[in-house]
């Protein structure tokens, strides 16, 4: 069972980053502008991004492209490869205590996200 696994891997290219300090709901936001799109696309737009989250995924992008380069040998050429899955999920919550008025105090949750992306070269096409 063991070796299907690592047989299984060996085709998937991956990168994840867990435990990011902001909440997964604004992770998505980001995530979502550029799921299925081209590599070299989704790293311009995440470049001119001006939330804090796409710098998180942008990093975690280049990640994932020198994962396919490493395991391919090889350098991507341009228009290769495009980004088959991406996903966040939420991590884990730190509480934490606010005063308030009249003795009482407030909750504050402090959440943490982890992004897995997946990317995938486009299959050739024949003529």
């Amino acid at each position: 069972m063991a070796n299907a696994i690592k047989e299984a891997k060996k085709n998937t290219y991956f990168a994840s980053l867990r435990n990011i300090p902001s909440s997964p709901r604004k992770m998505r936001y980001v995530v979502d502008l550029v799921r299925g799109m081209e590599v070299n696309k989704a790293l311009a737009t995440l470049r001119f991004n001006t939330k804090s989250a796409a710098k998180d995924v942008e990093k975690l992008l280049r990640s994932a492209i020198a994962n396919w380069e490493q395991k391919n040998e090889r350098k991507a050429e341009n228009g290769e490869l495009y980004i088959s899955k991406i996903f966040v999920d939420e991590g884990a919550t730190l509480k934490r205590m606010r005063p308030a008025p009249q003795g009482r105090g407030y909750r504050i949750r402090k959440r943490s996200n982890h992004v897995t992306i997946f990317v995938d070269a486009k299959p050739k096409e024949e003529n």
